[in-house]
């Protein structure tokens, strides 16, 4: 927070946190805060210890349940009950998924039904956390407007390219840029049929018949606002730690994006061509369009292209991995992709781009034993890629 100097009323704080990174972020914020009375709602993906006073509530993701719905209601009560206390509020990747109000009239299926469509479509995350904002009663600054007596701080971990704090988590506590027109044009343009009850509501907000998410400037004014970490933090990082070993490094990226497979043949095509020996890190989050019945995540289909790009070349080598430590719907991190990755699954009887065409990157990295599974981390800063080249001068 910099300089920054927030007075504490003597009434104390009430933490609300949402997010993979919730737990952790419960914990820096609470010892910070030693002393001081402190209650509050954590919402996330996996329990973990924290302070007395902090109700711990796990949800699913990267689809919501009850879970998530349990979470999202605690968290506006807890706003709504906050009076003059300071709301600290710890946003992280994860917590559109993890924290969740279905709106009037829309139920928790019919948010499911939307998100995986979106999901499987290959929208980017910014147009499927417009479509969730408008179909939520927490999102797009609802939980700040919950808590309309006392100050308020948001701290955010960001897993979104560009930093957008109306984006990341979908923004439940900053103005909402975006429109219910909007929502509709996201949904009409990937060609998804949302369920009536959805198509209701948006149709309605569209019309103007019921009111939008808060777009003030009313909610910035009364916050202070912070990203304390992000994807280039975490590039960098990767690349003083390659340096500590030495290795030679450098970011190439902090706003990787587009359709996974395309993204990894590319960085293995590049890759291939290198002449100098070192290792490049792209941050940022490719998209996936499902269309086959596979299992895998957008950073085991980009490795697994990497490696179809690199075969037989010996001396390329990548690695995709989710800084969650979770890629989509599975329980690895990501993927490697080299030189042999084709081969060596024909070795196995696999075929990798018959893989590739089915979604199935996972189920062949498995095979070869190239899947990356570290379990979930605790933080969520987007995605890490790591090409790497073996061989001929240093940088």
């Amino acid at each position: 927070m910099g300089n920054d100097e927030i007075p504490i009323p003597a009434q104390g704080v009430v933490l609300l946190g949402l997010g993979k990174a919730a737990i952790a972020m419960t914990r820096a914020a609470a010892d910070v805060l030693r002393g001081v009375p402190l209650t509050g709602v954590v919402a996330t993906n996996r329990p973990g210890p924290v302070p007395a006073g902090i109700e711990v509530i796990v949800g699913g993701h990267p689809l919501p349940d009850e879970g998530s719905e349990r979470g999202g209601r605690r968290l506006l009560e807890a706003a709504r009950g906050a009076g003059e206390r300071l709301v600290v509020t710890l946003v992280s990747g994860g917590g559109s998924a993890l924290a969740e109000v279905p709106a009037p009239g829309v139920s928790l299926p019919d948010l499911v039904a939307v998100n995986d469509a979106l999901i499987r479509s290959g929208a980017p995350i910014g147009e499927i956390n417009v479509v969730r904002k408008h179909l939520s009663a927490i999102k797009g600054g609802r939980l700040a407007a919950a808590a309309d007596r006392g100050p308020m701080i948001t701290l955010v971990v960001s897993d979104v390219v560009g930093n957008p704090l109306d984006l990341i988590a979908s923004g439940p506590t900053v103005p909402d840029p975006s429109t219910y027109r909007d929502a509709l044009a996201i949904l009409a343009g990937h060609r998804i049929v949302p369920p009536p009850a959805v198509a209701r509501l948006l149709e309605r907000g569209g019309a103007g018949e019921i009111a939008d998410t808060p777009s003030g400037g009313e909610l910035l004014a009364r916050q202070t606002i912070r990203i304390v970490a992000d994807g280039p933090a975490a590039a960098d990082g990767a690349c003083r730690a390659a340096r500590e070993r030495g290795i030679e490094a450098k970011v190439s990226t902090t706003s990787l994006a587009g359709e996974a497979r395309r993204v990894g043949a590319a960085i293995g095509a590049e890759l291939r061509v290198r002449t100098r020996e070192g290792l490049t890190v792209l941050a940022g989050e490719t998209t996936v369009t499902v269309t086959g019945d596979g299992s895998g995540g957008r950073n085991q289909e980009l490795a697994l292209a990497a490696g179809i790009a690199l075969e037989g070349d010996p001396d390329g080598v990548v690695l995709a991995f989710g800084t969650d430590g979770i890629d989509g719907p599975t329980t690895a991190a990501g993927g490697i992709g080299d030189g042999t990755t084709v081969a060596r699954g024909r070795g196995a009887g696999r075929d990798a781009a018959a893989a590739l065409d089915d979604n199935d990157a996972g189920g062949y990295l498995e095979a070869i034993g190239d899947r990356v599974v570290c379990g979930p981390t605790g933080t969520n800063v987007g995605d890490l890629v790591l090409a790497y080249r073996s061989g001929g001068s240093p940088d």
